[in-house]
């Protein structure tokens, strides 16, 4: 199979460019983002799709070309189209909704997400069943685990 070179490139410059502004804070240049992305991977999977050939009905051959083109990569296409056209309509409505909201198209940190990544360790809220029900320490008992705790094979228990 010998691809187009231009279509190589323009797949790559719109899967790109929709890296690029997915980076973004905007809500706007994230869902443009996508789209771009999403055309650049609908355009290499038509090209991955093989040459032009006869329309993908079996025994229907044109006087041009008498091999049957894949219908698998069209209708692939015509799938991942919808589901972009699908996913398009709820990101706009959530931009809109966001847009309503807060007057502003950028995202913010988030000052909760912020304060849970700076914890450390030993203020992790995880407690273990072996802790101290009053105080919350780790006790010298340890966790309970360990091959003690499993149940036993089950070969073990067809043999009593």
């Amino acid at each position: 199979m010998v691809a187009n070179f231009f279509l190589l490139l323009t797949c790559g410059v719109l899967v790109a460019c929709g890296a690029y502004l997915l980076l973004d804070r905007s809500m706007t240049r994230m869902l443009l983002g996508l789209l771009l992305a999403g055309n650049g991977l609908n355009l290499l999977m038509l090209i991955a799709g093989g040459k032009a050939g006869a329309p993908p009905i079996q025994g229907r051959n044109s006087a041009l070309r008498v091999d049957d083109s894949d219908p698998l990569a069209q209708g692939m296409i015509l799938t991942a189209i919808v589901i972009s056209m699908a996913m398009t309509a709820f990101l706009l409505a959530l931009a809109y909704r966001q847009y309503r909201y807060r007057t502003a198209d950028l995202i913010d940190n988030d000052s909760e997400d912020t304060a849970i990544a700076s914890r450390t360790t030993a203020t992790a809220p995880d407690r273990d069943a072996s802790d101290d029900p009053l105080t919350g320490r780790p006790t010298a008992s340890g966790d309970n685990f360990g091959p003690q705790f499993f149940e036993a094979p089950i070969e073990a228990q067809e043999q009593t």
